[in-house]
């Protein structure tokens, strides 16, 4: 698979087998990913790679916090507030898309709440890892982050494995962070559940529009 061919076929995965993950080959893609653009050469990210006992473990902790509707406060907004239009109608878009895979309408707010769970126990997938910042870090490294998340997804798609990309997991900053033993001057960014995709899973049938380049490229000449 060439890059072109990953980039095409990316897609956050909703649905994963219970097939175990080589842990190596994960630690292999991160360490190669870090070749990722990084202004001034920073590297501001930090990565911990989540599997076997202890991906049991924080399963394990986090069905219980859903389950007892537990909440946390996050540390930053995953989307600003009062998000303006075309963006909000992009978001509205693709949650309709998700929901209409999966047969869900939009007044059943109980069924989606529980299918929202999901995303806490990484949607089955066996290995994830999660991505934090030095609080000293500013919206450009954080963006290096975002290069470093985008070529961690191209490299497992390139090993024939699926990923789903979850900045939900800033709702349970303090859970996470606990768990993981970040310092306190680290702060947690996003997830990445890690695994081969369910096929048969519906909710993998779901395909989010792209804006066309009309709205947003402009070629000056």
């Amino acid at each position: 698979m060439n890059v072109s061919e990953a980039v095409a076929y990316r897609r956050s995965v909703r649905g994963f087998l219970d097939k175990p993950v080589d842990v190596a080959l994960i630690q292999d893609i991160v360490t190669r990913a870090a070749r990722a653009a990084s202004g001034g050469n920073v590297q501001p990210w930090h990565v911990d790679i989540v599997s076997g006992e202890s991906m049991a473990k924080l399963k394990g902790i986090m069905a219980e916090k859903t389950a007892n509707r537990e909440m946390e406060k996050p540390e930053y907004h995953v989307y600003p507030p009062g998000l303006k239009q075309p963006y909000e109608g992009r978001r509205f878009e693709v949650g309709e898309t998700l929901y209409g895979a999966l047969g869900i309408p939009r007044e059943d707010k109980k069924a989606r709440a529980i299918w929202f769970s999901r995303n806490f126990q990484f949607f089955g997938a066996p290995t994830a890892l999660f991505i934090s910042f030095d609080r000293q870090m500013e919206h450009p490294q954080w963006a290096d982050g975002g290069a470093l998340l985008a070529t961690i997804m191209l490299l497992l798609c390139e090993a024939g494995l699926d990923s789903c990309p979850q900045e939900c997991w800033a709702i349970y900053p303090k859970t996470v962070g606990s768990f993981l033993k970040l310092p306190e001057e680290r702060i947690l960014w996003t997830g990445l559940s890690i695994g081969y995709k369910d096929s048969s899973d519906p909710v993998n049938s779901a395909m989010p529009s792209r804006a066309p380049a009309d709205e947003w490229l402009v070629t000056h000449g």
